[in-house]
């Protein structure tokens, strides 16, 4: 079982994102990946990189790709063929969601994925339940080490919240501090967020964001998809941005201004390109 590293509650500090190292190695890399769908091209010839330590935001108009960039990195597709998908620079040939899953990518929805009546202890623990010597349920164990995870890195201080507590009983921002701390808990290397914040109150997205910054203190990845993009600018590292199936830039914080990426994205939308119009 992993073990969860430690950070702290406090907000990512935007100047000090910067760019990735050349001479680092990506968690993942998608080369030349296109994916079709009978006479629909989804994906033309995508390259994309996340490095270690690293938040990627994702941003495009419905229909630009985002969804089926994500889901064949979680292994729902697989590209076509000339495509090719590294991890940590070895080329993954038999990719799958049970292979991207056991090479430590996980995927928090923006359904939050936890079952609503079940205490925060079976959530944690659904489907990787510790055991004891004799087979049965490790119970004790599992409602410890909620306890620890939701006091020490998910900041709950009070007597009131207890591993027994239901998952219903919780707020938005709080559910999503327990999908991504699970994932954090069982060495996840990749962290997928799909559009974490929507539906939630301006104080629940902020707490929903600092678990955000919390993966990158953790010295873990993710890619960070989402619709507004007053959520995703703050606490990224690099933008890439989708439009028609294809790449149609990529951006590391010190290049762009939001002002200015919000102008490119109405432009894109518009046109096709991030390119200014040149006066004929």
């Amino acid at each position: 079982m992993g073990q969860l590293l430690q950070f702290d509650g406090a907000s990512m500090d935007d100047s000090k994102t910067t760019a990735p190292a050349a001479d680092k190695t990506p968690v993942i890399e998608l080369r030349n990946v296109s994916k079709t769908f009978g006479e629909v091209r989804s994906l033309s010839g995508i390259d994309f990189k996340v490095y270690p330590g690293e938040i990627v935001g994702l941003l495009g108009d419905n229909g630009a790709g985002k969804s089926t960039l994500v889901k064949t990195v979680m292994g729902y597709h697989r590209p076509d063929a000339g495509g090719e998908i590294f991890f940590k620079g070895k080329p993954i040939r038999d990719w799958s969601v049970n292979r991207a899953r056991s090479l430590g990518i996980e995927t928090v929805y923006q359904e939050r994925a936890l079952a609503e009546k079940q205490p925060i202890w079976r959530n944690m623990f659904m489907g990787r339940e510790p055991r004891t010597k004799w087979g049965l349920l490790d119970v004790k164990r599992m409602k410890s080490e909620s306890a620890r995870l939701m006091t020490e890195h998910m900041g709950f201080t009070s007597a009131a919240v207890h591993p027994d507590n239901t998952v219903m009983t919780m707020s938005g921002g709080e559910k999503q501090g327990v999908a991504i701390t699970r994932a954090l808990y069982f060495d996840a290397e990749l962290v997928i967020l799909d559009e974490p914040t929507m539906g939630l109150s301006l104080t629940e997205t902020k707490k929903t964001l600092d678990f955000v910054g919390n993966i990158k203190k953790a010295g873990k990845s993710a890619i960070f998809i989402d619709h507004n993009i007053f959520h995703v600018y703050p606490v990224v590292d690099r933008l890439y941005v989708l439009d028609r199936g294809k790449v149609a830039g990529v951006y590391t914080k010190s290049q762009i201004t939001m002002e200015d990426l919000i102008d490119r994205l109405y432009r894109v939308a518009r046109t096709g390109s991030l390119e200014e119009a040149k006066p004929a």
